[in-house]
């Protein structure tokens, strides 16, 4: 077998747990040692690194690696979005197959980068995309292709995950908890894409792609973050038997007339009941529930990040496009490569049926939670629970939780709910499983 030479872009955290991977003496399947690296594009040159390399091996102009003729696979892990998606499509139409890290290029231009390489006879692959270690692309493309996936509802960030486990077990404050996560390198020094949910919708679109066959505009899709979330929140769900999670859940809807398919996606922070399955993962573990037919439910589970996971899906990629090239040099293999084949719509916000859980601060007086049902049952709103778990000398604080519901007719119930006299304040209001 011909070695496979690949150049790799960005030496951070990734970069480096491949070079790791790539040249252990680890007892380790044969086939690693037949990927050589041929070079590494980094940003300084000069920079004190915790791995030597050979100077020869460095360069600080990427497009030497795509220009290289004897370089098989560029590997991109350099973060970003635009440089990223040039140094991607540029090397796909020079017939050079890609690997990827980047959840934010391919969430947004997967459809120009999938149909480039489709273009091209070439492959773009991105299991480490989503969900580091967890092997979740691969399984989406081949082994999962003879079922009809109904649902995917997961628990696909880390750093959020991290924060809500140390909130809901120890009672700590956000503000600290998040400061603590930056600090063991969970969470970037910016961490508004992991709290406020942005990159748990990039890593949705990607796998409701994959999982439907069609384009995903990831800018419809609903998203909140957990920097709203109370310690509140988290003792009157664990009162009611639920866990808080932050979810990103992605449904099959209804064919329309236009032969579209919809889709009910969303991300948010979430009550889930402890007796469920995504209630028990902790810490910075992932894990996405797929429900598909004729199979079933399974769950897949494990390490959502890191140096090692992450860089260990990168080189199964590289190890993918390997054995490949060296089954086939002229076909694609279809269960390696994508593009779309149908046409999918998101289900506008106020069309989406889900439970909800409501918390609403009013006054402590006499027929307050009967005029909040009444508002409810007049929007067709069916509650599951309202219960007043606190009170004082003024104000009491009321907990509904709904049975699924249009969202459309929760709203308006909620801004009627709001204009009561009696009720200070909606405090929070979240999703339910």
């Amino acid at each position: 077998m011909r070695k496979c030479k690949i150049g790799i872009v960005g030496f951070g955290t990734v970069g480096s747990g491949i070079y790791k991977i790539l040249s252990s003496e680890v007892d380790s399947h044969p086939i690693l040692k037949e990927i050589e690296i041929a070079k590494i594009a980094v940003k300084d040159l000069n920079k004190k690194r915790d791995i030597e390399l050979d100077n020869n091996l460095l360069t600080d102009d990427p497009f030497k690696l795509i220009n290289d003729p004897s370089i098989d696979v560029i590997v991109e892990v350099m973060g970003g979005v635009d440089l990223a998606k040039d140094i991607i499509l540029q090397s796909l139409k020079l017939g050079k197959s890609v690997v990827t890290a980047n959840k934010a290029v391919i969430a947004r231009y997967g459809e120009e980068i999938y149909k480039t390489a489709s273009k091209e006879r070439v492959y773009i692959l991105s299991e480490a995309a989503v969900c580091g270690g967890i092997p979740i692309i691969e399984p989406l493309k081949r082994s999962l292709k003879s079922n009809c996936i109904k649902r995917m509802v997961g628990i696909i960030n880390g750093t959020t995950n991290f924060i809500l486990s140390k909130m809901t077990n120890e009672k700590a404050d956000y503000k600290e908890t998040l400061k603590l996560a930056q600090s063991l390198g969970y969470a970037e020094f910016d961490p508004t894409a992991d709290v406020e949910g942005h990159d748990a919708a990039d890593k949705i679109s990607i796998l409701s792609e994959l999982a439907f066959g069609g384009k995903i505009k990831r800018e419809e899709i609903h998203f909140e973050g957990i920097s709203k979330i109370n310690l509140k929140d988290i003792e009157y769900a664990n009162k009611l038997g639920f866990e808080i999670k932050l979810l990103a859940l992605s449904e099959r809807g209804q064919i329309n007339s236009n032969d579209s398919l919809a889709l009910n996606i969303w991300v948010g922070p979430s009550l889930i009941p402890k007796s469920h399955p995504l209630s028990t993962v902790k810490g910075v573990n992932n894990a996405l529930l797929i429900e598909a037919d004729p199979l079933g439910e399974i769950m897949l589970y494990g390490p959502g990040a890191g140096s090692g996971p992450t860089a260990a899906s990168v080189v199964s990629d590289i190890l993918n496009l390997h054995a490949a090239k060296e089954k086939n040099n002229n076909s694609v293999d279809p269960l390696l490569s994508f593009d779309f084949w149908r046409n999918c719509h998101i289900t506008s916000s106020s069309q989406i049926n889900k439970k909800n859980y409501l918390r609403i601060i009013c006054l402590d007086s006499p027929g307050v939670i009967g005029k909040i049902g009444d508002i409810f049952g007049k929007n067709n709103v069916s509650i599951e629970s309202i219960v007043q778990l606190d009170a004082s000398e003024d104000k009491a604080e009321i907990v509904v939780i709904t049975h699924e519901v249009n969202n459309g007719d929760f709203e308006r119930s909620k801004d009627e709910i709001n204009s009561l006299n009696e009720v200070k304040i909606i405090a929070s209001q979240l999703s339910c499983i």
